[in-house]
């Protein structure tokens, strides 16, 4: 009876194992799907938490085999006892288990959030950054533009013939062509 209930035991904490490393590297992968987001390390937390639900598995183990070394000994109504014992030792291993199970969705569920908070920030300074380049371009542009602003349409003509580029339309146009040409 003690065996079994330590090979039960054994095979719940690599179960827990198992599923802790299942789902911090699951959580690292989630993370690590946006590189330029700023990363969120939920590995200690989960770490604590696992540590806390092995804990409770150990100790879950200890009065399994505590009730199971009694049961041994028991007889008759003692041992009916020690039995529904057991159930509610078995019942609190699975209640444990649920709450596990329950904690690892929320977990992900946060790990879910955090990378749609870093893609929303992601997008927002992506958004920014064409901002900034289209207003940096149109000062550029401007600055370009001064060098030929007050210039004669003559004058401006000249500089086309010298690049032998069409000088006919107003002078913002010549401008315009100019400063085309001077961006090539």
């Amino acid at each position: 009876m003690t065996r079994h209930y330590r090979a039960a035991g054994g095979r719940a904490r690599n179960a827990a194992e198992k599923t802790a490393d299942l789902w911090t590297r699951g959580a690292r992968a989630a993370t690590d799907l946006v590189p330029a987001a700023p990363r969120v390390d939920l590995v200690r937390a989960v770490e604590r938490y696992f540590e806390l639900v092995q804990r409770t598995v150990d100790i879950n183990r200890h009065l399994a085999v505590r009730c199971a070394e009694a049961v041994g000994t028991l007889s008759g109504v003692v041992r009916e006892k020690a039995e529904s014992a057991g159930d509610l030792v078995r019942e609190n291993a699975e209640a444990a288990d649920n709450v596990l199970r329950e904690q690892a969705e929320k977990a992900q569920q946060v790990a879910l959030e955090q990378a749609g908070r870093a893609e929303q920030a992601e997008k927002a300074l992506a958004r920014q950054a064409r901002q900034a380049d289209r207003e940096q371009a149109r000062r550029a542009h401007k600055r370009a533009r001064e060098r030929y602003e007050g210039r004669t349409k003559a004058e401006l003509s000249d500089q086309l013939a010298k690049r032998e580029l069409p000088k006919t339309g107003s002078v913002d146009e010549l401008i315009e062509r100019l400063v085309e040409a001077d961006s090539k």
